[in-house]
């Protein structure tokens, strides 16, 4: 394989590495769509949910008082998140239906995306706040990230990118299918 190089002429040191470009995730970077402020009409979960149909927003399922939707910049495919549907910014402000029907719906994710994907393993978790890493700290959300092993390659470590083989659609498609026919 012959590899071509750009000259930079001034502008950079010829270093032999080839690049990966990903301008999607400029808008991830900048913060475009996260939430503006605490109130629940700056908060993309909450507009998410009034949208239809689920296809167009990623909504996997939707149950009485919480809902699962992919996540948009995913760590691993079938990445995605429980959600309540009421704005609350921390775990311990749920009801406690609004409780056990976000366990319960985190429950089938886990089991729905084994039907689909045979993950090795899962992370499962909230970060409570800004500090503690939550991009949209206003809404508690639950992530659900199916692991397998080998799956932190030297991509993300040193390239900072993450190779994903498919799309958020096709893989919306797949859990929403597993999700209606599981029990």
């Amino acid at each position: 394989m012959t590899v071509e190089y750009e000259e930079q002429d001034g502008v950079g040191v010829h270093d032999a590495l080839q690049r990966l470009w990903t301008p999607h995730r400029l808008s991830y970077v900048r913060g475009e769509g996260k939430a503006d402020g605490d109130e629940p009409a700056g908060c993309p979960f909450c507009r998410v949910v009034a949208v239809s149909p689920d296809e167009d927003t990623l909504i996997l399922a939707r149950g009485e008082l919480v809902f699962a939707v992919l996540n948009l910049y995913p760590y691993n495919p079938g990445h995605l998140m429980v959600l309540p549907y009421r704005h609350v910014p921390d775990y311990t402000d749920l009801t406690p239906a609004e409780t056990v029907e976000f366990a319960e719906f985190t429950q089938k994710a886990m089991r729905v995306i084994r039907s689909v994907s045979e993950p090795h393993g899962f992370n499962i978790g909230m970060n409570q706040g800004v500090v503690a890493g939550a991009g949209i700290a206003a809404h508690l959300h639950q992530h659900v990230v199916p692991r397998w092993g080998g799956d932190a390659n030297f991509m993300p470590v040193i390239g900072h990118t993450k190779v994903l083989p498919q799309l958020l659609g096709e893989t919306r498609r797949l859990l929403a299918a597993a999700w209606l026919a599981a029990a």
